[in-house]
């Protein structure tokens, strides 16, 4: 009976002591944490999807409370509305949204690619890829299968005639389609940008031509039409600087291949 006493005597005692020394370290350790974080992560969407260029929205949050980031505007599927709710936790003036969205840098729909064989493995551009590049002549075009569409989340993007096609209205900036597009051919850019050139595929003209009726065969026909000089020819391939362009269009009217054109009529 006596060795039953001692033994339960002990045990609390030793709780005791445990429970004291715990409290101790928690007072002794504890690390203040900043209420704002909660805040911030509960403003954000929750999407994760990197546009803001850090590891998701819990990243974020924390290099705006660190300071390593200032600005509160790169939340582009949360809209205004965040960029005000971040602002007024942090007790910072609100900047303007910086408003982005989804570009497909291709025009070749089932009518203009030629294919070089038939795929018939699983439906996915990712998969496509990995058999010689997928079923289309051109290794620089959309491959067809619809992935973008799938990793979209507002439904912005559809798929046309084996090419992807973006509703720029609906298109939250959330850039998970960037993400999911293997050939790279999808691209986050200002909304208000007025043209694009539609295409990736850096082989020279004839190549390109023999491939996709709609691809960059480099004639310089932009170039010279261009009243900005905002058109230059780098790797076999039209590039606009954006900082001259004015949106004129002059570019499209010229263009022999139609891979000049504006996002906002991609629909």
């Amino acid at each position: 009976m006596n060795t039953i006493i001692i033994s339960v005597i002990s045990v609390t005692v030793i709780g005791i002591i445990c429970a004291i020394a715990l409290s101790a370290a928690s007072k002794l350790m504890y690390v203040k944490v900043d209420e704002r974080i909660a805040n911030l992560q509960e403003s954000l969407p929750g999407v994760n999807c990197g546009a803001c260029g850090y590891p998701g929205c819990a990243g974020y949050a924390a290099a705006l409370l660190s300071g390593e980031c200032k600005k509160t505007n790169l939340c582009t599927p949360g809209g205004p509305d965040v960029v005000l709710k971040i602002s007024a936790i942090l007790g910072v003036t609100a900047e303007a949204l910086e408003q982005k969205a989804a570009v497909v840098h291709c025009n070749g729909d089932f009518n203009a690619q030629q294919k070089k064989m038939n795929y018939f493995g699983i439906q996915s551009c990712a998969a496509a890829k990995q058999l010689f590049g997928g079923e289309s002549s051109c290794a620089f075009g959309c491959l067809s299968y619809g992935d973008c569409q799938i990793a979209c989340p507002s439904n912005a993007i559809c798929m046309t005639s084996g090419l992807a096609r973006v509703t720029p209205g609906l298109c939250t900036g959330c850039s998970l389609c960037v993400k999911a597009c293997p050939n790279n051919l999808i691209i986050m850019m200002d909304s208000r940008v007025p043209i694009i050139i539609a295409c990736k595929n850096i082989e020279k003209g004839a190549v390109t031509r023999k491939k996709c009726s709609s691809g960059c065969i480099a004639c310089g026909k932009c170039v010279r039409e261009c009243p900005q000089t905002a058109i230059t020819l780098e790797n076999n391939l039209a590039v606009i600087n954006y900082d001259k362009c004015n949106g004129c269009g002059n570019c499209i009217k010229t263009c022999a291949t139609r891979c000049i054109t504006s996002p906002l009529i991609r629909i």
